[in-house]
This record gives C-alpha cells, sequence and structure tokens, in this order.
C-alpha cells in the first residue's frame, strides 16, 4: 500500500511492539528484563524482538558466551520513533489516564516538565488538523507518471 501510515503500522502496529520500544527508551536491553517488566509470554516476546530487529529497529548484540545471551539496542531508526511514542502518550494522558498522568517528560536542558508539540520546521508554528493539508509528494507523482498507461 502506498501510505506511509499503513507502511509504519506493518512494523510497529502489534500491541507489544510499542510497550517494548517504550522500555527499551527507559534502557531496558535485555530479554529477561522486557520479560519481567512487560509479563509478555517469551514466545511472544521472542518473535517481537525478532521482528522489530529485521525491521532495523533493534540491533541484537551479544554480551554473553556462556551461556550465549543478547542485548537488543535501539538503532537510529528505532530512536526515531520517539516522537510517536510521546504522541501516544500525550493522547493517552488526556483521554485515559482519570487519576493524571503516570509520568511527565522533564527536559533535561533546563529542567521544566515538558510536553513536545508538532512544529513547522521552517517557520516554528503549531501543526494540527486545521493549519495542514496533505499535497501528494514529488515522489508519488513520479511513481504515477510510471505506472500511467496515457
Amino acid at each position: 500500500m502506498r501510505c506511509s501510515v499503513a507502511r509504519t503500522l506493518d512494523v510497529i502496529g502489534e500491541w507489544w511492539t510499542m510497550l517494548i520500544v517504550r522500555d527499551a527508551f527507559k534502557g531496558v536491553t535485555r530479554f529477561e528484563d522486557f520479560h519481567r517488566n512487560l509479563g509478555i509470554a517469551r514466545t511472544v516476546l521472542s518473535a517481537r524482538l525478532d521482528r522489530l530487529v529485521e525491521a532495523g529497529i533493534f540491533i541484537r548484540r551479544q554480551y554473553s558466551d556462556h551461556p550465549p545471551r543478547s542485548e537488543y539496542l535501539l538503532t537510529e531508526k528505532g530512536r526515531d520513533l520517539f516522537p510517536v511514542l510521546v504522541t501516544l502518550m500525550q493522547w493517552g494522558d488526556r483521554w485515559t489516564a482519570e487519576d493524571g498522568p503516570p509520568l511527565r517528560l522533564v527536559h533535561e536542558p533546563c529542567e521544566h516538565a515538558t510536553s513536545p508539540r508538532l512544529a513547522c520546521e521552517h517557520c516554528g508554528g503549531d501543526v494540527s488538523p486545521d493549519t495542514v493539508r496533505p499535497e501528494p509528494s514529488s515522489a508519488a507523482a513520479s511513481s504515477l507518471a510510471a505506472t500511467d498507461p496515457a
């Protein structure tokens, strides 16, 4: 499907996947720690970690030979999921956290709690459904031209 949302969900759309990625951002790297933190079945965790390695979200690095043990480290591609995770957290804080948000994000350089926002990289203005319009990209236009029989 020529849709970036659909392609992304194909990689990270399964429920456990983003929880594994969330824990990785909190510093978890080892199978046993993911298992203990999430309470996920070992077979499911193993399959999800394999899929995340295959997708380039994690790299697997062996840290013990006897017995063989590996840790899972976020790649640049994986670290680029941070804004996705934060946006999911913000939505959950607003719509599902009846007793208030379970945690807050503190911007370490200034030590203030923060709520990241989407902003235009050109002018700095807020990005919202009311301030943007979708247009086909040049890649989409060239792809259409290549498949157009006319």
